[in-house]
C-alpha cells in the first residue's frame, strides 16, 4: 500500500468518526454542548410560559403578554404613594369609565376638601373619653382646620350612627364638639368603649359611596 493511501485511509477515518461525534451531539437527550445549548432554551421558554400562565396573564387567563405590559410595566410601583391621592385617582377612573358622568358638574375640588376633613379629624383631633355607664362620652377638640374639621365631620357622623341602632347626639364646645353615644344593650356598651372615638367614626360603609357622590356634585361635603 502506497504511502498516499495509507494516509487517506486515516484521513477518512478521523472524518467519519467526527461526524458520527458530531451527530451522536446533536441526539435528543445528550449531555454535550449542543444538548446543553438546547436543555437551557427549552428551560428558558417553559419557565417563561409558566411565569405568564401563574401570573394570570397566559392566554386562558385572558390577557396575552402584550395586554399586560400596555396595562403596567414589570417592576412599577402600584402604591399611589398618598391616601388622599389615590382614593381621588380611584374616583376619577369611576367617573372617566362611566358614560353618563356629567362633567358639567364633577366637583374633584369638593372632594379634596373632604378628604383634608378626614385628615385632620383622624390625625389632629384631640379625643378625650370618658365612659358611661351606657356608652361614652368624648369631647373632640381642635385649633384652626382641625376645628373646622370636627364641626363638619362629627355632628354629620350622628346621623349614620342613628341608622346603625346607636343612640347618638353632639354638642357643641368652644374647641370642639362633644360626642354622646350610648345603647341599652351591654354588649354594645362594651364594644362602644373599646371602640373609642376613631372606631366610632368608621362605623357603617357610607363613606366610599358618599366619596363619590361629591365629585359627581350630588351631595355636599360633610
Amino acid at each position: 500500500m502506497s504511502s498516499w493511501t495509507w494516509k487517506a485511509g486515516v484521513a477518512g477515518a478521523a472524518v467519519l468518526a467526527a461526524t458520527v461525534y458530531a451527530f451522536a451531539q446533536m441526539a435528543p437527550g445528550h449531555s454535550g454542548m449542543h444538548g446543553q445549548m438546547q436543555d437551557s432554551m427549552h428551560g428558558r421558554m417553559h419557565d417563561q410560559m409558566r411565569g405568564s400562565m401563574q401570573g394570570g396573564h397566559g392566554m386562558h387567563g385572558g390577557m396575552g403578554q402584550h395586554g399586560m405590559m400596555g396595562q403596567r410595566a414589570a417592576g412599577e410601583p402600584t402604591m399611589p404613594g398618598q391616601d388622599a391621592f389615590g382614593a381621588i385617582q380611584e374616583v376619577v377612573q369611576i367617573l372617566e369609565a362611566d358614560p353618563k358622568t356629567d362633567w358639567s358638574k364633577v366637583n374633584i375640588a369638593a372632594l379634596r376638601e373632604h378628604l383634608i376633613d378626614m385628615n385632620e379629624v383622624t390625625l389632629h383631633a384631640v379625643a378625650n373619653q370618658r365612659p358611661l355607664e351606657n356608652g361614652v362620652e368624648i369631647d373632640v377638640t381642635g385649633q384652626g382646620r382641625t376645628l373646622a374639621a370636627i364641626k363638619r365631620m362629627v355632628p354629620a357622623h350622628v346621623r349614620e350612627l342613628d341608622k346603625l341602632g346607636w343612640n347618638a347626639k353632639t354638642d357643641n364646645l368652644p374647641d370642639g364638639v362633644k360626642l354622646v353615644v350610648t345603647s341599652t344593650d351591654p354588649a354594645r356598651v362594651t364594644r362602644l368603649k373599646a371602640l373609642g372615638f376613631m372606631g366610632i367614626m368608621v362605623q357603617g360603609g357610607h363613606h366610599q359611596p358618599h366619596h363619590l357622590m361629591i365629585a359627581k356634585g350630588e351631595f355636599h361635603a360633610h
